[in-house]
């Protein structure tokens, strides 16, 4: 089994586990820098394959 395969009672048994440890203040923010990290990891993401696609097309004109 696959840990992207965990399932609806897996996911409620973690946030239990999560409220327990953080509290219930403590948790939107964690899930707020979360949010934020996965938003800037994916523009970066994005940056470094629109620079492939980029010098790609250009070595593509210098061969022509």
């Amino acid at each position: 089994m696959s840990p992207a395969n965990i399932g609806i009672p897996g996911l409620i048994l973690i946030l239990v586990i999560a409220l327990i440890i953080f509290g219930p203040k403590k948790l939107p923010e964690i899930g707020r820098a979360m949010g934020q990290t996965l938003r800037e990891f994916k523009a970066s993401a994005k940056d470094l394959t629109n620079d492939d696609d980029d010098k790609s097309a250009e070595k593509q004109k210098q061969n022509r």
